[in-house]
């Protein structure tokens, strides 16, 4: 039996972006690199390790083996193992980061927001903040790029293999409409009356949440890549649609909006989630901000 050779930590990189991908060319687009740049790379691998790891017989993309599967969550750890190794040092010879790019939902609220911005730059006068308020998809996608260094998104962004996530808290949804509004009107709202009504539909141009409705009721919809523009139309009676409460709760106390109880809608928690990449953990002044912004929405009413 061949001696088992230490495997090369980019050929198991390479092994995971076909697994990821699902064919040589697929990961060879993704990496950048000639298909038999890729092709070598899981053929030095196997020799390496003396393991078939895909099956290319009889089929136009490549099939994990038995053994390839066996291996490749040792090959996630690896590769993970080593990134943290990497960022830590990183960090230790960055120390404080010169500049912060911070990327925020726009659910998030704006008084929590400013008030911790303000003692940040307190805190921290040496560091440059670049701010970024996004919807849906598009606060991830920054990170993923790496063009935020750290992001508090939304609960429905697809599980990224590159991205760290922690819920670090929530803000309560509402469904709402202006007075004049029918629903607003009704006594009683029956199931499958706001089928019947324009719904106002927060977007994003994001791919990573392309094609994909979140509490959407009403086969009629506008959508709005803007929470202001969103809660100015319904202020005008235009569509129903939700809203955080922080967002409208002086709207409801004056009423200029209405809260609609819907019988297929109830309040609902929109977590918030901090997301960084592995391979750039948070720095000093980033750890603070995260830290402050946990704390800061446990007490946000």
């Amino acid at each position: 039996m061949p001696e088992i050779a230490p495997p090369s930590l980019d050929h198991l990189r390479t092994f995971l972006v076909v697994v990821e991908e699902g064919s040589f060319n697929a990961a060879a687009r993704k990496l950048g690199r000639a298909i038999s740049v890729v092709s070598y790379a899981i053929a030095q691998l196997e020799a390496q390790l003396d393991v078939r790891l895909f099956d290319r017989e009889g089929s136009r993309k490549p099939q994990l083996t038995e053994q390839g599967r066996a291996l490749v969550s040792e090959a996630h750890t690896i590769a993970d193992d080593v990134d943290a190794l990497l960022a830590k040092v990183r960090s230790l010879r960055q120390g404080l980061e010169a500049e912060l790019s911070f990327a925020v939902d726009v659910m998030v609220p704006g008084n929590v927001l400013a008030r911790l911005l303000r003692d940040f730059q307190a805190r921290f006068p040496s560091v440059a903040l670049r701010l970024h308020v996004e919807a849906l998809g598009a606060v991830a996608a920054l990170v993923q790029e790496g063009r935020a260094t750290l992001a508090v998104a939304g609960p429905d962004i697809l599980d990224l293999p590159e991205i760290e996530r922690e819920t670090i808290g929530s803000v309560e949804l509402v469904a709402v409409a202006a007075p004049g509004h029918p629903l607003a009107s009704a006594k009683h709202i029956a199931p499958g009356e706001t089928r019947k009504h324009l719904q106002l539909v927060l977007t994003d141009r994001s791919p990573l949440t392309a094609g994909r409705d979140f509490s959407v009721l009403s086969p009629r919809s506008w959508r709005l890549a803007d929470l202001g523009a969103k809660h100015a139309l319904l202020k005008e009676g235009i569509g129903w649609g939700s809203m955080p409460r922080h967002r409208v709760q002086e709207d409801l106390d004056s009423g200029a909006l209405v809260e609609l109880i819907l019988p297929e809608w109830s309040s609902k928690d929109y977590a918030l989630v901090a997301l960084w990449r592995k391979d750039s953990p948070p720095g000093p002044a980033a750890v603070w901000v995260l830290d402050e912004m946990r704390e800061r929405l446990a007490k946000c009413p």
